[in-house]
């Protein structure tokens, strides 16, 4: 079974920067996919970012392409979201994904505020 904690939410201002971090237990492999959702309230859960547990290939939704940037440490078991130029509309519960051998496995979320 694999277990997925996150960490780093907070509140902040618009432009500022924020780091999400993942912590995962469990067995991975190198095909594995790991990534972030996140929730705006009111909003149905939406795809953020994605990267392959081996190799390093990202990819990002359009609305955070060019300020978010997801990044691993293999020996850590940990996934990041950097999150750069953060605006009012990025406010939402962010949430750490993984696939593992066609399974899903969500963490519990972070709650991210970007004030005006």
């Amino acid at each position: 079974q694999v277990q997925l904690e996150e960490s780093g939410g907070g509140l902040v201002q618009a432009g500022d920067s924020l780091r999400l971090s993942c912590a995962a237990s469990g067995r991975t492999y190198d095909n594995d996919v790991m990534g972030w959702f996140r929730q705006p309230p009111g909003k149905e859960r939406e795809f953020a970012a994605a990267i392959r547990w081996s190799g390093g290939s990202t990819a990002y939704a359009d609305s955070v392409a060019g300020r978010f940037t997801i990044s691993m440490d293999n020996t850590k078991k940990m996934v990041y979201l950097q999150m750069n130029k953060l605006k009012p509309e990025d406010t939402a519960v962010y949430t750490c994904h993984a696939r593992i051998i066609g399974n899903n496995y969500w963490g519990r979320g972070t709650q991210v505020t970007v004030s005006s």
